[in-house]
């Protein structure tokens, strides 16, 4: 038996078929980011959400990456709640097609 391999997108949303595939990917790192500091701190959930000015049970759905109840823009002030700088740069598209939404992390 002969097994097909499908190169996927560089965004898993996407090819599962998610009308809200952008969003998803960008929350998804925007949460990565924001648990990965909260895990360098060794921070618990308990001054995690002191920090955030949420309840701690928000923080445990962070943590599990259920990100419905999030907005991009809140995962953003969660960064910044973390003493990070978050920069947005509009910028024209390098190659044919529409625009795109990346999230980068420097650490």
């Amino acid at each position: 038996m002969t097994e097909t391999i499908t190169r996927g997108s560089t965004n898993v949303f996407a090819d599962l078929g998610m009308a809200d595939a952008t969003e998803r990917k960008t929350k998804t790192r925007l949460a990565m980011a924001v648990n990965e500091i909260i895990g360098d701190r060794k921070l618990k959930q308990a001054e995690t959400a002191r920090i955030l000015g949420v309840p701690q049970p928000r923080v445990s759905a962070l943590a599990h990456y259920k990100l419905n109840e999030f907005s991009v823009e809140k995962l953003m002030e969660f960064l910044t709640a973390l003493d990070q700088d978050v920069e947005i740069m509009i910028r024209p598209r390098m190659h044919n097609g529409a625009g795109a939404v990346s999230v980068l992390t420097v650490r």
